[in-house]
C-alpha cells in the first residue's frame, strides 16, 4: 500500500471518534488491517466488533448500535478521501 494511503488511514483512524469515550478509533483497537486491491478499486477493512461486545444482551444491543456508527463514520470518511474506491468491511 502507497505511503500517502497509508497516512490517509491513520488520519481517518484519529479523526473519528467514539461517541462514548471521545477517544478515536484507532486507539479502540477492533480495526485490525486494511486490504488494498487496486484491480477491484476496492478497501478492505478487517474489524473484530464481536470482541468488544458486553455479555448482557441488553447492553450487546446498545453496543451494537454504538459499533455500527462508528463504522457508518469510517466508511462515510474513507470514502472523502478515497472517493474512487469501494469500502468493504470484513471480520477479523
Amino acid at each position: 500500500m502507497p505511503p500517502e494511503m497509508i497516512a490517509k488511514i491513520d488520519t481517518v483512524l484519529e479523526r473519528v471518534k467514539d461517541p462514548e469515550s471521545g477517544l478515536p478509533v484507532g486507539q479502540l483497537g477492533f480495526i485490525k488491517r486494511f486490504r488494498y486491491n487496486e484491480k477491484e478499486g476496492k478497501l478492505y477493512v478487517f474489524a473484530d466488533t464481536y470482541r468488544h461486545l458486553p455479555k448482557c444482551v441488553t447492553c450487546a444491543a446498545i453496543a451494537g448500535a454504538v459499533m455500527s456508527g462508528i463504522i457508518r463514520d469510517i466508511t462515510t470518511e474513507l470514502q472523502r478521501e478515497f472517493p474512487d474506491l469501494a469500502i468493504e468491511f470484513a471480520p477479523a
